[in-house]
């Protein structure tokens, strides 16, 4: 399948509905960790925590060797546990994929979206940027990201917003985020409003992902709002549901869904194996590990329980049907999954 007949905000369609152990296709999707580094502390994160691995920027070098070997990918993600936009060739390596025709985007947490900068990424052609916002008041950010950034961050986003329609561009694509969790759940509503007063038109509910054994920080199975959304909590959900769609604004779910069903209950005995991400995706740290997904460090401890390959010591080709992703594959249509992903499933962020 060519990168133009693929809808990269809904890569994982491309997948063959026969999914065997060998993938039939190459990926369409790669993320790519450019950094490891962070400024912030986020009570929701493993590498506030511990050490994931040694810290790193992606080099220049390894960043055109995964990319080189996949001419066609439709869509790349350009972060994984660290803040990008601390990555000095950032802009370079968004020039080099829309040189290639790939769909660009990546999440940040908006601390360092200087008017410079904002200026260098729309120069670029880069078509999402995601900001982590996590909270709708200074006192909830604190709490949950560790450091006394938000009113920095919404005057970087409002600042960012003018620009754009001073000078009528349309990309990239501005979005808001906010993981669901029990302590910020009754601020969706104002969470919207503030996505409406800085001038960003789509609002994102990311599903907390936590660790079932030896939680950490806010990242705990009691904060948690999947499949435990009380009345109070639906109210809010709806309340911001109902605001957003006065205020023009498209108020989505991170999976493949809208916010209530990303957030209910389902029957499914064996939710992991609707994925498709081991057969759509490659996930590189900043140090070449390839990883199944951006999920699995946020859901079982030690990468060495999920590593699937190293980009630096083999080829992608190598690597993306090798012993390792062969069995993680037929692990997810077993009734034994791996256990990064026992308790994941299509509805967790895409």
């Amino acid at each position: 399948m060519s990168a133009r007949a693929i809808d990269p905000r809904r890569y994982h369609e491309a997948v063959e509905p026969a999914m065997s152990p060998i993938a039939a296709n190459n990926p369409v999707c790669l993320y790519l960790e450019t950094t490891n580094r962070c400024n912030l502390l986020c009570t929701t994160c493993p590498r506030t925590y511990a050490d994931l691995e040694p810290q790193a920027d992606m080099s220049w070098e390894l960043f055109t060797r995964i990319v080189d070997q996949v001419p066609n990918i439709a869509r790349v993600v350009l972060h994984g546990v660290g803040e990008p936009m601390l990555v000095k060739e950032l802009p370079r390596m968004v020039r080099y994929l829309k040189a290639r025709g790939a769909y660009v985007l990546f999440n940040t947490n908006g601390t360092v979206l200087t008017p410079r900068k904002g200026r260098e990424l729309c120069d670029t052609g880069l078509d999402e940027l995601r900001v982590s916002l996590d909270a709708a008041d200074a006192r909830t950010f604190m709490l949950v990201r560790g450091k006394d950034y938000f009113n920095r961050i919404v005057r970087n986003v409002r600042a960012f917003t003018e620009m754009q329609r001073r000078e009528e561009l349309t990309l990239p694509r501005v979005s808001l985020w906010l993981t669901g969790l029990k302590e910020t759940i009754a601020q969706l509503p104002d969470f919207v409003r503030i996505a409406h007063d800085v001038g960003v038109k789509e609002v994102y509910l990311q599903r907390l992902v936590y660790f079932d054994n030896d939680a950490i920080g806010m990242a705990r199975p009691d904060q948690a709002l999947f499949e435990r959304l009380t009345e109070d909590e639906q109210q809010h959900l709806d309340a911001a549901t109902e605001l957003a769609r006065s205020l023009g604004i498209s108020f989505n779910a991170s999976g493949a869904t809208e916010p209530g069903e990303s957030l209910a209950r389902k029957a499914d005995k064996s939710p992991w194996s609707l994925c498709r991400r081991p057969w759509a995706v490659m996930y590189f740290t900043a140090n070449g590990r390839a990883l199944p997904c951006c999920i699995a460090p946020f859901s079982q401890h030690g990468y060495e329980n999920y590593t699937l390959g190293d980009a630096t010591q083999a080829s992608l080709r190598e690597i993306w049907n090798g012993p390792a992703y062969q069995q993680f594959r037929a692990a997810l249509h077993s009734d034994v999954p791996p256990k990064s992903c026992a308790s994941c499933g299509l509805r967790w962020s895409l």
